[in-house]
């Protein structure tokens, strides 16, 4: 083998190598991605059972319902549709009925209420989640400050 050869070939090892690497990371990073919807986009494409989510909106009035310990089961609207949430926890200090928030959990096998193991709340007077805002603004619902 030639002196040019060998390093074609160390050339052509290392970027096999990276390759493998790259997509290996790519293969772990897959099972962490957690895509946002919002009501309506729950309503018009059917999300398998299982699938982590964020799920964003409006806690819907007259729909917080506390149970034993912590257990607390409420809607998310975005004025169009609604989904039922249970969340099992501590809720964040700001949260409450009327204003943003962002869920991340999945929906249980043949149960149509969403499991929540996080909630996000505003936390402060001006604050809504960017894609919460969005999904706002095409329902034509936005009651922000005229961004």
């Amino acid at each position: 083998m030639t002196r040019k050869q060998k390093r074609l070939a160390v050339i052509a090892g290392g970027v096999g190598v990276i390759g493998v690497a790259v997509l290996l990371v790519l293969f772990a990073l897959q099972e962490q991605i957690v895509y946002f919807h919002s009501p309506t986009d729950i309503a018009e494409k059917q999300v398998s059972p299982g699938t982590r989510i964020r799920l964003g909106g409006l806690v819907a009035e007259n729909s917080v319902t506390r149970g034993q310990g912590t257990e607390v089961a409420f809607a998310v609207t975005d004025t169009a549709n609604t989904v039922n949430i249970t969340y099992n926890g501590i809720l964040p200090d700001l949260f409450r009925e009327g204003q943003g928030v962002v869920v991340e959990g999945a929906f249980q096998p043949g149960n149509t209420r969403f499991v929540a193991d996080t909630v996000l709340a505003k936390h402060d007077e001006t604050y809504m989640p960017k894609e919460v805002a969005d999904s706002l603004k095409e329902q034509g619902v936005w009651q922000g400050d005229g961004e």
